[in-house]
């Protein structure tokens, strides 16, 4: 696999000023997704906008690992039931206009 597109871990943390085993615990609690090469840590580039937010949840409202864990959960079954809501509402459309006709 190419590193070309892959944000290093190392240098992402410097940019951001934090620590790298933040990352790291993130990777524990299932939260984002490491991939090692050549004995270097990188991040694809979909996980940046949820590690930047879970920055946020953690350095600026202090939020710890477990809370932003139970947020992260939270956050995806609100994902799954939003998308569980527009597929009702598109089939209810599809009967609706059926109903019509």
């Amino acid at each position: 696999m190419s590193n070309k597109n892959l944000i290093h871990i190392q240098q992402f943390c410097l940019y951001h000023e934090i620590e790298n085993t933040f990352i790291t615990e993130l990777n524990n609690y299932g939260l984002v997704e490491i991939i090692v090469l050549d004995e270097d840590e990188y991040l694809h580039p979909e996980q940046l906008p949820t590690v930047e937010k879970m920055i946020r949840l953690h350095y600026d409202l202090k939020i710890n690992l477990e809370g932003i864990d139970a947020i992260a959960h939270l956050l995806n079954k609100i994902e799954v039931l939003q998308q569980n809501l527009n597929a009702a509402q598109n089939r209810l459309r599809l009967f609706e206009q059926h109903q019509i006709e």
